[in-house]
């Protein structure tokens, strides 16, 4: 973490293209597993509180970042769709994906907000709806109400953090 945040200082330009960049990967499929959330609430709060950037600058590029994440893994469950089934990964963890898809089908959108809120969860989520075959256009209506509540809470952090700096 110390590595990003020297290079950050090094580097001020790419600020924004590192907030955006973050957002997404953590959301990504397979690539937000290794990149939790914290990375992107501290470097936030890192820029921040450095006058790097601003709170408005900060959180639409998070939105956007978050936003692609998301539909990206949804589209790639769409792409998969069922053949995903009949794969030994699915094989093996039958029972949790069946459990995951019917959560999907029965709250919809509640399950599209948990999924985007619980960091541990957040990359699956979106595979998973789009292999379950969820129509496109909750999907996406849904995903961005959540995404935009996570940015809401993002930024609350983002803030609420930085005045432990201040002092």
């Amino acid at each position: 973490m110390d590595a990003i945040l020297t290079w950050i200082s090094d580097n001020p330009s790419y600020s924004h293209y590192l907030v955006l960049s973050l957002a997404c990967f953590e959301a990504a499929v397979g690539i937000g597993l290794f990149i939790p959330g914290a990375v992107l609430l501290s470097v936030a709060v890192f820029l921040y509180t450095q006058q790097l950037i601003r709170i408005e600058e900060l959180l639409p590029l998070a939105f956007a970042g978050a936003a692609f994440g998301d539909q990206s893994g949804y589209w790639t469950g769409r792409w998969i769709g069922p053949a995903f089934h009949t794969t030994a990964f699915a094989g093996r963890n039958r029972q949790h994906i069946n459990r995951t898809e019917a959560l999907i089908r029965r709250y919809g959108w509640g399950a599209i907000l948990i999924g985007r809120i619980i960091p541990a969860i957040r990359s699956i989520v979106p595979l998973i709806t789009g292999i379950s075959g969820y129509s496109a256009l909750k999907y996406i209506l849904f995903d961005l109400l959540a995404v935009g509540i996570w940015t809401l809470l993002l930024g609350l952090a983002v803030v609420g953090t930085s005045g432990l700096f201040a002092s």
